[in-house]
């Protein structure tokens, strides 16, 4: 079953080229952009600074973040506050480990569980922006991206002037590791289709498809949680692992059901799957103009694509040309339990 999204009222064209020349003039002149505007090809910033905090999912560490207006070409720069400001930069050449969460480094300081704020930011189109925290891992808070597209709707986003850089794919990139394989082909925007499959009755196979945007991603994908199994925690707390994790940041599967309530999409799983995708793709540290397909894959996968794209220039370009987030855009959502989706 298909289920498709229009965010524009489709217009005629003359009509929707000065719609934007008038939303473009008003948001020059104001320097702020909506919080659901897409259509801008010149970088961007938040508006003003937000925080938040709690403890993370892994190392039970609590932990206060700040978001911070960057300037133009800044990227998302990760400072830690607590080691005198140092600066880890969101780009895949920092990727240090990657299991159960995605973990940056730099000359020795380490950074876990980035994907759910940066899968945030970069789909929200915030190109710039100091991250501050005060410890080894981002609060978990309660375990989606929803809470940090929160965050973003309290700071707002502020247009800069320098023009956006996007990285364009040139040539198709693929990588397999048994029946877990991920690849990267030219598209005209940023699509991603995501399939999962496990063998338990709550989930079995899903697959999410969509165009990536702030709309779509506030709507269909910000609210899905990180999940786990209940037989596995032992485990996974031996060797320092989810020791932060709870039933209020979670989704805690037994062998035959759902611990804790109703899930807030009937296909939660492959949602939250394809928000820790994007989250990864942002280590890209440019946006997107591709399609990715990721069948069965993790961060392990994800970080090796971003890394092999990026080492060989021959697969991708730079351009400055406007994205087709002009465009009317539509996103799909695909799966086996898409039917009874709110």
């Amino acid at each position: 079953m298909l289920y498709f999204y229009n965010n524009f009222r489709i217009v005629p064209p003359e009509v929707h080229s000065k719609l934007i020349q008038a939303i473009n003039l008003h948001t020059e002149a104001e320097g702020l952009l909506t919080c659901c505007s897409s259509a801008v090809s010149n970088q961007t910033t938040i508006a003003r600074e937000v925080e938040t905090s709690g403890i993370g999912l892994h190392t039970a560490v609590p932990s206060r973040m700040r978001l911070v207006p960057a300037p133009a070409d800044t990227g998302i720069v990760f400072r830690r506050v607590d080691l005198d400001n140092f600066e880890i930069e969101a780009h895949g050449r920092n990727v240090a480990r990657v299991s159960y969460a995605t973990s940056l480094m730099k000359k020795g300081v380490l950074l876990s569980t980035t994907e759910h704020l940066l899968a945030a930011l970069y789909s929200c189109g915030v190109d710039n922006v100091y991250v501050d925290i005060d410890a080894i891992e981002l609060p978990i808070l309660d375990g989606s991206s929803q809470p940090f597209i929160e965050m973003l709707e309290q700071a707002g986003i502020r247009r800069l002037r320098r023009r956006r850089r996007y990285l364009k794919v040139l040539r198709p990139l693929e990588i397999a590791d048994g029946d877990r394989r991920v690849g990267i082909y030219p598209a005209s925007e940023f699509r991603v289709q995501c399939m999962v499959d496990y063998a338990h009755p709550a989930i079995g196979r899903q697959e999410i498809e969509l165009v990536v945007n702030r709309q779509t991603f506030s709507e269909m994908l910000a609210r899905a949680r990180t999940f786990g199994f209940l037989e596995e925690v032992a485990r996974l707390r031996a060797v320092d692992l989810i020791r932060g994790g709870s039933l209020d940041n979670a989704i805690v599967l037994t062998r035959d059901g759902i611990m804790n309530g109703e899930l807030r999409f009937p296909d939660e799983f492959g949602r939250h799957k394809t928000l820790d995708l994007i989250g990864d793709l942002a280590l890209v540290g440019r946006p997107l103009l591709a399609r990715v397909v990721a069948h069965k894959a993790g961060h392990a996968l994800h970080t090796q694509l971003v890394s092999r794209l990026l080492a060989d220039p021959s697969l991708w370009i730079e351009t400055t040309d406007d994205a087709p987030e002009l465009e009317p855009a539509a996103a799909v959502i695909s799966s086996a339990a898409a039917q009874a989706a709110p």
